[in-house]
């Protein structure tokens, strides 16, 4: 693993003590709805997987395996819709 250097430690934290107010952001451009279209938020985030054991109803799980391999990702996809639905109703 590479050491950061000294010198550059040093000035980032110069950088992160530095307040806001005093970042000159004038020579970075502005940008318009259309400059985001087609972006995704969290394309790149991968969430800790937990390995644990459960007990599903048999015919759940074949439910599940009748689109073939990637049951477990889309039981998955389902209960992480549940809760994400779950949670816009509270």
């Amino acid at each position: 693993m590479n050491k950061v250097p000294e010198s550059i430690r040093k000035e980032l934290a110069a950088l992160a003590a530095k307040p806001e107010n005093d970042i000159d952001f004038s020579d970075l451009p502005a940008t318009a709805k259309q400059d985001w279209r087609g972006a995704v938020r969290g394309k790149f985030y991968r969430p800790v997987k937990q390995q644990l054991t459960v007990r599903i109803d048999a015919d759940v799980v074949e439910w599940l395996k009748e689109e073939g391999k990637g049951y477990q990702s889309r039981m998955n996809d389902i209960l992480r819709a549940a809760m994400l639905e779950n949670v816009r109703h509270r």
